[in-house]
Order: structure tokens, then sequence, then C-alpha cells
């Protein structure tokens, strides 16, 4: 009796042990993937790697946030997640709202931390692995960057049409002109197509394109721009 006490004892201590390991583990390799773009541009994206294996090619150039129109940061927050500054990578009304539509998840639900999670790291996808990844990488990202980064960091990486993600990329290949000098229609149409830039497009926008554009100028108008001066 006395030996199978100490035999599970000694199971016991050893999984903890194990277990203590393997967290030790997934933290540090959490922190070399998620810390070093907090200060340094990240060279590529889980999207961008995709797109390349396939033998796609990519544009893409990273402009610091202060050379990215305010038009175009307030009509993204707009279309994609007006709570951004308010919410910890997670917009619970949204989700609530999901769940009630049948468990499907409207545009809207993933807020901009959530979508910048899965474009630098993850996998396009609804399986639970990968909304479970995407929600530990979302919390990583809120804990340790700053608003503004997450926001500079998702507009230099987001695909904004078929192999162009960035600000900078869409705004040259679309409008002939840096990012810092797109107009409010501009940044509109860049971001309708946010929901799937591979079947829409701002350079020639279908009528959904177009009116949906101008619902987020009307949007972001309401908003103004103090609505983002102090990110």
């Amino acid at each position: 009796m006395t030996a199978r006490r100490c035999g599970r004892g000694g199971f016991g201590r050893w999984l903890a042990k194990f277990a203590l390991k393997l967290t030790a583990l997934v933290l540090a390799v959490s922190a070399l993937l998620v810390l070093p773009w907090r200060w340094l541009p990240p060279p590529t994206s889980a999207f961008m790697l995709r797109e390349q294996f396939k033998g796609h090619v990519t544009r893409q150039r990273w402009v610091p946030y202060p050379q990215i129109s305010r038009n175009l940061v307030l009509c993204v927050i707009a279309a994609e997640d007006q709570k951004f500054t308010a919410h910890n990578g997670f917009d619970v009304d949204a989700i609530v709202r999901a769940v009630e539509e049948r468990r499907r998840q409207p545009r809207g639900a993933s807020t901009i931390s959530q979508q910048l999670a899965k474009n630098l790291f993850l996998w396009p996808g609804r399986s639970l692995v990968r909304k479970g990844l995407e929600a530990y990488f979302t919390v990583w990202l809120e804990q340790t960057w700053p608003k503004r980064r997450i926001l500079e960091v998702y507009l230099n990486m987001v695909e904004f049409g078929p192999g162009v993600f960035g600000a900078a990329a869409a705004s040259e290949l679309i409008f002939g002109k840096p990012a810092s000098e797109l107009s409010l229609s501009e940044s509109a149409l860049l971001a309708a197509v946010l929901p799937s830039p591979k079947r829409m497009s701002a350079a020639h926008p279908s009528a959904y394109v177009s009116e949906r554009a101008g619902e987020i100028e009307g949007v972001a108008r309401g908003l103004g721009t103090h609505f983002v001066a102090g990110i």
C-alpha cells in the first residue's frame, strides 16, 4: 500500500513538473513570437507567407503610424472595431450577438486585435483550435503592446487586395499616392473591402462596395477625427 502511494505521489510530482516546464516553454515561445514586433516592423506575416507559398506575388511596404492618413485610421475603426480604444481585445457585446445569430460570427465580432493575431501568426479558418489560438495571441498583444502599436502593425500588414498588404502598398497601387494623403472617401473604400479583399475591389468597386464605403464614410464623419486623436 505504501509503495503504491509513493508511486502515485512520484507520478503526481513528475506530472506537475512536466506541466510547469511545458507552460514555461509555451510562454517563452509566445514571448519570442510576439514581443519583438512591439518595437520592430514584422518582416512578414502568416497570411503573406501563405500567399508566397502558393507562388503568388505579394506587395507590402512598412510605413510608421504618423505616415498613415488619419482618414484611414478612422475609417478602419469605423468599419471594423468601433470599440477598439475601449476593449481589452474582445468585443463581448458582438460575441453575444454572434451566439444569438445561430452561432455565426458576423463582421464586427472579430476585433482589430483579433484580426491582427490571426493575420500575423495563424491561418484562415473557423476551427476551435484556430479560434483558441487567436484568442490566446490576442491576449498577448493586448497585454504587451499599446493600442497605437496594434493599430500601426495591423494597418501595415492587413490585406487590402489580392497580394496587396498594408496601407502603403494599397494606397500607392490603387490610388497612386502615399498612405499619408488618402482622402476620407478613398479610405472608406479600402476599409470596405477588408472583410474579403480577394473578392472585393477598392480599385473597381462594385455597387455593394460603393454602398458600404458610403456607410463607413458616414460613420467616420459621425465619430470625427478627435476619436482617433489620442491613439
